[in-house]
């Protein structure tokens, strides 16, 4: 499967600035849903991925042991037909996978996200399961394997507040979107093993 723009490249500049649909992507624990309310307060509709799913038939049934609902995203890719003339964010960490104009992939330093994970109440396994896919970068690893082709903004939530990111988010989306080709941007992205 491969994931390619809705857009030209000509076509995004006026797209982006009027009614984007943005991928607001990361492992749990790393800001998502605090980026996304801020988004609101600055007019973008916010919509849960997993309330997406389930509005489409494409959540399976939660998983006991862990409390995880499987999302089938290919299907939910074929259902969703989003609202044209709306900026539109989607919260939820298989989001990228979704045809959307741009990709907001946010990390986080591993041992903050262990220790917010934990506050949670995750158990050592998803607590630990989830640490090393942020360590590893699982998210550049999927935009690779399914050629997505899109635009991607790479942020790092450690220090950041979600107001600041959320400008940095506004910023990215005026100036159209601009990104390296994935093949060099996955050069350039955070790497937590070095």
């Amino acid at each position: 499967m491969t994931l390619s723009p809705l857009y030209t490249q000509d076509e995004r500049a006026t797209v982006m600035s009027e009614a984007p649909i943005l991928a607001i992507s990361g492992t749990p624990g790393v800001g998502k849903t605090k980026l996304c309310s801020f988004l609101n307060l600055s007019g973008f509709t916010v919509v849960d991925l997993k309330e997406l799913a389930q509005t489409h038939g494409c959540l399976g049934e939660e998983d006991p042991k862990d409390g995880a609902a499987p999302i089938d995203i290919h299907a939910l890719a074929d259902a969703w037909n989003p609202a044209e003339n709306e900026k539109i964010a989607i919260d939820g960490h298989l989001s990228h996978l979704l045809h959307v104009d741009g990709i907001v992939l946010l990390r986080c330093e591993p041992s903050i996200l262990e220790q917010r994970l934990s506050s949670r109440g995750y158990d050592e396994h998803k607590v630990r399961s989830n640490v090393e896919w942020e360590m590893t970068a699982g998210h550049w690893s999927e935009l690779i394997e399914f050629e997505v082709e899109l635009p991607v903004l790479e942020m790092d939530t450690t220090s950041h507040s979600a107001e600041e990111l959320s400008a940095t988010v506004l910023a990215w989306v005026e100036g159209g979107c601009e990104s390296l080709p994935l093949e060099k941007a996955v050069l350039e992205a955070i790497d937590w093993l070095s």
